[in-house]
């Protein structure tokens, strides 16, 4: 195996750069997981408990970060409920800068190396084609599992923010925002709408910590009853003017009321306010999965770009 390099809180910062330069000229090259807000999100809510097992490495040009593979070795996942999920694979994150897409082999070779033996999986962007070539030729292959009606394939959808609607929430239904709310409620607010989940106070403080989080733009919408009923965290792209929604979700006891799409309109009213004039956000794109797809439809967003999910086998050749 590779010299094992764990993914830190200075690396992020150094791949959100990347991604900012990206989104700059070709926001449709930004890969799944490879996002301003994602890298943010995913290592705040992961790094406690699993950054033991993310090796990384970073390609430098001139001093600057021009590419960046990030690795997620086997692991277990203990979720609130007492369950325990086994990952058996591996998977990579990682972005090439499309002025050196060259590096995408080097990345290739070591994602190999670093978890041979084992089933890996990857998520390019399927408008990157150069890209899918080199995958392709190193022997990666469309992962079936990942494709059909039921797929697990992501979308990314976006939206300017001129001609926002006004939001509207059912009576005795209020906006809050995490600042206002406090930790608690806001981890209260993602076990709830994603239970089981593996998310705890431990891992919003990870989330806290990152140098994108700003509790002004982490909105929670409150039930009559004191319940956070939904909720949602913005990540604001300064340089580029755009803001992400990750993650969005809404308690089960209060869905097909409206708050999901309030949330989301009276969100992109503070992005803007804020100095976004682009919003952008993720989910499943199979149609299977008509929920996530048809909210963010409703209030304005269309597809954009999506991933193309491929997987090479534990058996095949390195």
């Amino acid at each position: 195996m590779t010299s094992f390099e764990p993914v830190t809180a200075a690396d992020v910062e150094l791949m959100q750069g990347l991604a900012q330069r990206v989104t700059a000229t070709r926001p449709d090259l930004v890969n799944s997981d490879a996002s301003f807000g994602e890298l943010a999100w995913n290592w705040g809510k992961g790094h406690a408990a699993h950054g033991s097992g993310w090796p990384r490495r970073l390609w430098f040009s001139g001093g600057e970060l021009v590419a960046w593979g990030w690795a997620q070795l086997p692991h277990q996942v203990r979720r609130n409920d007492g369950s325990v999920k086994d990952v058996t694979g591996a998977y990579l994150a990682y972005q090439v800068h499309p002025d050196h897409a060259g590096l995408v082999d080097e990345v290739i070779d070591w994602y190999d190396e670093t978890a041979a033996g084992i089933e890996r999986t990857v998520l390019p962007s399927a408008a990157d084609g150069f890209a899918l070539e080199r995958w392709a030729a190193h022997g990666y292959e469309t992962d079936p599992s990942a494709l059909g009606d039921t797929g697990t394939w992501t979308q990314l959808n976006e939206r300017d923010l001129t001609d926002l609607e006004q939001p509207v929430l059912p009576a005795g239904f209020r906006f809050r925002t995490a600042e206002e709310a406090g930790p608690q409620a806001a981890v209260q607010a993602h076990l709830d709408a994603w239970a089981p989940s593996a998310y705890t106070a431990e891992s919003y403080e990870g989330v806290r910590r990152t140098a994108a989080y700003r509790g002004d733009l982490h909105l929670l919408v409150e039930a009559p009853d004191g319940t956070m009923a939904s909720s949602t965290i913005m990540w604001l792209d300064e340089v580029n003017k755009t803001a992400e929604f990750e993650p969005v979700g809404t308690h089960p006891d209060f869905r097909r009321r409206g708050l999901g799409r309030a949330m989301l309109l009276h969100g992109m009213r503070l992005a803007r306010a804020a100095g976004a004039t682009h919003m952008t956000v993720a989910c499943l794109g199979a149609p299977g999965h008509p929920e996530a797809r048809g909210l963010y439809y409703s209030v304005g967003f269309r597809e954009f770009t999506r991933d193309a999910p491929l997987v090479k086998t534990a058996g095949s050749s390195e």
